[in-house]
């Protein structure tokens, strides 16, 4: 299957999988949204969704988050993981919201990306799910189903991110960035398909015999 058919293909399928995409993250705007964003980097969803009722219990506003020691966020945060860095950045960034925003977050890639903690991945995930601004948000898991799918030769997913903006239409990036997610969960994950198992993979690659190894930097 030529790259522009598997293109076509993907995008049809992912639609008629995903109908609705309720959002992964438990949020109620765009500030806890970022902060679970945030904590999910290295951690599951789930879990993300289990840590944050009790820290937005604590504080669900930078104002609020600004005045909650450091210490105590940590302990909140740390089954998420990498706890002393994280809730240094969340606390760090609810202060410079506070004083450079005036408590909101900013609708801007460039200045969510200067806030302490926040990479590209999750400004693009905040840009796209809080604001609806299209966006396409590339983890590990979507460079992985990239590659599986011929969609990128990246080595990174700075690049599998440019190659999938190029090949998909501008206003299905916020949708696409959640239906890969959603099918490599259930059908495409690092254990369950190499690359030859799942509906998708094996449409597009009926002869492919030996697994796919992720390029990565």
């Amino acid at each position: 299957m030529l790259k522009k058919n598997r293109v076509v293909y993907i995008n049809k399928r992912l639609k008629e999988l995903y109908p609705t995409l309720p959002i992964p993250l438990d949020h109620k705007d765009p500030y806890t949204l970022l902060v679970a964003v945030l904590l999910s980097a290295q951690c599951t969803d789930v879990r993300v969704n289990i840590i944050t009722p009790a820290l937005f219990e604590r504080a669900d506003n930078p104002f609020d988050m600004a005045k909650v020691p450091v210490e105590e966020i940590r302990a909140i945060i740390r089954p998420c993981g990498l706890s002393p860095r994280k809730s240094k950045a969340i606390s760090e960034l609810s202060q410079i919201l506070i004083d450079k925003y005036d408590g909101v977050v900013p609708q801007s890639m460039e200045a969510l990306e200067e806030l302490p903690g926040v990479g590209h991945k999750t400004a693009g995930v905040v840009m796209s799910q809080a604001f609806g601004v299209p966006s396409f948000p590339v983890d590990t898991h979507i460079h992985r189903l990239a590659q599986r799918w011929g969609l990128t030769n990246g080595k990174n997913v700075e690049q599998t991110e440019k190659d999938l903006k190029r090949l998909f239409k501008k206003d299905r990036w916020n949708d696409l960035h959640l239906e890969i997610i959603y099918y490599g969960r259930e059908y495409c994950s690092a254990r369950g398909c190499d690359g030859t198992k799942c509906e998708i993979c094996s449409t597009c690659y009926p002869d492919r015999k030996n697994p796919v190894k992720t390029k990565k930097s």
